[in-house]
């Protein structure tokens, strides 16, 4: 089963890696590169996409799975 994608700050740029992976799927010199990339991972697995920022906040979440609708709680 596919997990969630995050866009992370890394040494050479911004890498692109799976949820719970220590290596980087692949990295980008620009963050506008790593996010286009991740969001496409995402649609094609219909998994979550997480952008973090460089302080290591959560910038932006968007998912792209099976979502309950309507959503619970």
């Amino acid at each position: 089963m596919p997990t969630n994608v995050w866009v992370t700050v890394h040494p050479n740029g911004w890498a692109v890696k799976r949820e719970g992976s220590e290596r980087a799927t692949q990295t980008f010199s620009t963050q506008a590169e790593a996010i286009a990339h991740g969001r496409a991972l995402a649609k094609k697995d219909k998994v979550e996409f997480i952008l973090q920022g460089r302080d290591g906040q959560i910038r932006e979440r968007d998912s792209y799975g099976n979502d309950p609708y309507p959503p619970k709680g």
